[in-house]
């Protein structure tokens, strides 16, 4: 903790039920009148709240704090340092973090420096929740199974884990079978308000912090400010480096009124995502506000905030008031906490309660939330809201613009099945996701329509791959306490796992006569998930169409087995008397749903959170090296010690000549399409490696779990089925073609090519690159590959900060040029130019694109190294070996 200057001696004491805390008071003297005149958002109190506790004069400057006091919710060119309190990870991003500190330690040895200086600042947790996979569904036994596949799989990863575990100093791990980072971090990690010793004082702030995954954001429904960056970004704030940012813009949300009878937090967040897209967000905070909060419990708002990446936001930041403190009381924290959350919040002005008044906001946006009817969202975006009443209308023309309107009804035997299948059938409905499985609300209500359909005598269709992985186990606790969970099982829906499964791509492998019946006849199938991703090739390679929805239309559509259907007005099916079943029919009333919440307990998270950290038998068995620094084993193929640290990535920043064009694409490409995710395709290049390491087919296991080896990562990247490469237009999939030559090649052995042969390459796009998640491959691989920029018409937030964090630099087009009025086709060179001076942020840099002909065009290219900080970690070849100088320098 760093000791602040405090200039504006805001130091104060506060008295919480005998106990003295020491805080930096907002509403002191000068400052206080800056705040008070400004009507600051509370999410930009606890901003400025970070930086009095941070005043050093250097990172942090009296002048920083004077421009965020002074903001009124609005975006100013003004960067600012800012530490977040604990950093939180999933073990996808986790592992390739830890391995990166691992090769640290290891670069500091060779520089003749103690490996020691490598040692997270703050705390950090580190969740095991990304690998299991749905091999096994459907029965009692699924559980126990796929945690047996995921410990033989993974042993390697987790082995590691273990080491990282005993080897640093403020790390944690959440072994795997525990629940999903964020609702474990909703759960159990989160205060509010955190405290720490300092010089023998208990100093009070708030919580904040930073996270590996981009559904950080869900922590914001406790008034915990909290956000998804890069891995990369994730390191540099685990080893002391503040964040660097400018002062945002503050979007105000007003909520009014209440849900109607039978409308889910699942349909009111898809309302919210379609309106705060539509608006426009990217890179901005939103704060939710009005009326309509005092209805809204913690688990409705943390659905809301969970899902701030999809609506494009950094944050979906709700208040603290007394549903925070119901919320805390009923998870289990203990009573002196909950009394220091509140009177650190009044009096700070950072609480909301009938006195609140509306701050400053950029812009506001207002919606009754009676007005939100049944949705669901796809076929493709989380933003692409589709009433359930208009399904059956999108699902068709879906499968239309694939060509299929012909065939879309003709019926495809299924082998072992009486009945066809058909274009638009669920093969995956899935309860899944932080999103929904930490609203019990929702998941009782799924229980309950189970129940229902049950006793109607109603049926899941053999075609549809059915799976229930809750975010904790606490689910299982209420499910199991209302006796709902033998009625879920009853229809399939039996427990898979505790961890993130569908809603990442771990849906596991169809039946083997499903895959039959979908590849023999090409048909257009779908997915349900109570999720929060449906991006192209994420849920299943066989599964085009995929379906956002609560968990209780998850179980309606695994019982109609297809999207081609009005649920509104269309029969379910036939119950066991022979009479048409409808949605209404088996719909639970709120009162239902109601009654079963209340019978929930804080018992009931203490229980399961009592030894969190220690993990069944099967983790506790895994046995680990130990020591100061990990000697990488060359033969394993899950985690190899990476190269970021050698000199050819160690800066040396120059102009770029002489660039090809590694790929052309278009708008909105994801980190789904750039990051190897998902299965690992067999006839990859990552296959073939794995093949030529002699590891089999059926034990290629995820990208995911293989995060922590760069040769398979590099190999997947910009390796995704669905990515659309403009070089290439006739194919689909991760190939291009290299300059001059005709032959469509991976794009992976046309970059190997470009370097054998030191041609540097670019990556040209459109807008928004780089949406979804907040995966640290996507700019891994793109610097493995051999790229020296990306050029698109704009970037998403977390993905252009990990380039930066890489040492790869973000260029945007100017005025009216983008890669269609250049005509670029991919046989043109790219000279960038000025690079070699002094750079400054956002400056424009000079262009020269020859064209195959002989002709040349030269245009202004902006730079997106947007701050100073981030300039001096693009000229040290990215964030960690900037801070890796420092600490060698220091030895």
């Amino acid at each position: 903790m760093l000791r602040s200057k405090d200039s504006f001696k805001t130091q104060s004491n506060l008295e919480v039920n005998g106990q003295t805390y020491t805080y930096y008071a907002l509403n002191g003297g000068e400052l206080g009148e800056m705040v008070e005149a400004a009507r600051l958002p509370v999410s930009v109190k606890v901003l400025l709240e970070n930086l009095l506790r941070h005043e050093d004069g250097e990172t942090c400057s009296r002048e920083d704090i004077v421009a965020l006091a002074k903001s009124r919710g609005k975006a100013a060119d003004h960067e600012f340092a800012y530490h977040p309190a604990r950093v939180l990870m999933q073990d996808f991003t986790g592992v390739p973090g830890v391995v990166d500190l691992a090769a640290m330690r290891n670069a500091l040895v060779k520089r003749g420096a103690d490996p020691q200086k490598i040692n997270p600042l703050s705390p950090v947790d580190l969740v095991i929740d990304h690998s299991v996979t749905i091999d096994k569904f459907g029965d009692s036994s699924s559980f126990k199974d796929n945690v047996a596949i995921e410990m033989g799989r993974n042993l390697e990863r987790y082995q590691f884990l273990k080491w990282g575990q005993g080897a640093f100093n403020n790390f944690s791990v959440v072994p795997p079978g525990t629940g999903i980072c964020h609702q474990v971090n909703l759960e159990y990690l989160a205060k509010s308000v955190w405290t720490e010793k300092v010089d023998g004082q208990q100093l009070a702030y708030p919580d904040t912090l930073v996270g590996t995954d981009s559904h950080t954001t869900m922590i914001n429904a406790l008034g915990v400010l909290g956000w998804g960056v890069g891995g990369i970004e994730a390191e540099a704030a685990m080893l002391g480096q503040p964040i660097s940012m400018l002062v945002p813009d503050v979007v105000g949300f007003e909520l009014t009124g209440e849900l109607q009878e039978g409308i889910t937090a699942t349909d009111l967040v898809l309302r919210v995502v379609e309106m705060l897209r539509e608006h426009g967000v990217v890179g901005k905070f939103v704060e939710f506000y009005g009326d309509g909060l005092a209805h809204l419990p913690i688990a409705d708002r943390a659905t809301i905030a969970n899902m701030a990446p999809e609506y494009g936001a950094t944050c979906g930041f709700f208040p603290i008031d007394n549903q925070t403190i119901n919320y805390l009381r009923l998870s289990g924290r203990d009573e002196q906490q909950l009394a220091l959350v509140e009177a650190y919040c009044k009096a700070q002005g950072m609480w909301r309660d009938e006195n609140y008044q509306t701050p400053d906001f950029a812009a506001t946006l207002s919606l009754d939330i009676s007005t939100v009817e049944p949705n669901l969202a796809g076929p493709k975006r989380p933003q692409d809201r589709v009433p359930v009443k208009n399904l059956k209308e999108s699902i068709d023309s879906f499968i239309e613009l694939a060509g299929k309107k012909d065939q879309i009804d003709t019926g495809v035997a299924l082998k072992g099945s009486d009945e066809p299948m058909h274009h638009g059938d669920v093969v995956i409905a899935a309860i899944t996701s932080c999103t929904n499985t930490s609203n019990p609300a929702v998941m009782l209500g799924a229980g309950l329509v189970a129940r229902k359909a049950v006793e109607k005598g109603l049926k899941v269709k053999p075609w549809v791959k059915t799976s229930l992985a809750p975010g904790s186990r606490v689910v299982t606790e209420y499910l199991e306490k209302a006796g709902l969970q033998k009625d879920l099982d009853e229809l399939g829906f039996n427990l898979v796992g505790y961890g993130c499964t569908t809603c990442i791509g771990n849906s596991g492998p169809l039946p083997d006569e499903v895959e039959q019946a979908i590849s023999e006849n090409d048909l257009i199938v779908s997915s349900v998930l109570s999720g929060n991703r449906n991006f192209e090739g994420r849920i299943h390679p066989l599964v085009r169409a995929n379906w956002l929805a609560s968990p209780p239309l998850v179980v309606a559509y695994g019982l109609a087995g297809t999207t081609r259907i009005d649920l509104s007005s269309e029969p379910l099916g036939k119950g066991s008397d022979g009479q048409p079943v409808y949605l209404k029919d088996i719909w639970p009333t709120n009162a239902e749903i109601d009654s079963l919440v209340q019978t929930i307990d804080n018992e009931m998270f203490r229980k399961e959170y009592a030894s969190v950290f220690d993990g069944d038998e099967n983790w506790r068995l895994i046995e680990s090296v130990k020591g100061a620094t990990y000697e990488f084993p060359r033969e394993s193929t899950y985690i190899q010690e990476p190269p970021f640290f050698e000199p050819e990535y160690a800066g040396n920043v120059g102009d770029i000549k002489g660039a090809s064009i590694l790929a052309l694409l278009g708008d909105s490409v994801t980190t789904d399409h750039i990051s190897p995710a998902g299965s690992i395709p067999k006839d990859s290049p990552a296959a073939q490696f794995l093949r030529e390491h002699k590891v089999q087919d059926k034990d290629f296991n995820s990208y995911g779990s293989r995060r922590g080896n760069h040769e398979i990562m590099m190999r997947g990247t910009f390796g995704n089925i669905r990515i659309r490469n403009e070089m290439v237009p006739e194919i689909e999939g991760g190939y291009t073609r290299k300059r001059g030559e005709k032959e469509p090649k991976f794009i992976y052995d046309v970059a190997m090519e470009y370097q054998a042969e030191n041609t540097p390459s670019v990556i040209v796009g459109g807008k928004e690159y780089g949406t979804g998640s907040s995966r640290d491959w996507a700019a891994k691989g793109t610097l493995l590959l051999g790229v020296k920029a990306v050029i698109v018409e704009s970037f998403e937030r977390i993905h252009r900060s990990n380039l930066v964090g890489m040492g790869v630099l973000p260029l945007q087009f100017t005025g009216d040029d983008d890669r269609k009025s250049l005509q670029l086709t991919g046989d043109e060179q790219i000279d960038i130019l000025g690079l070699e001076g002094e750079l400054k942020p956002k400056q424009l840099f000079k262009a020269i694109i020859h064209y195959a002909d002989g002709s040349e065009r030269e245009i202004e290219l902006q730079s997106r190294l947007d701050t100073l900080v981030e300039v001096k970690y693009y000229q040290s070849g990215g964030v960690l070996n900037f801070v890796l100088d420092r600490l060698a320098e220091s030895a």
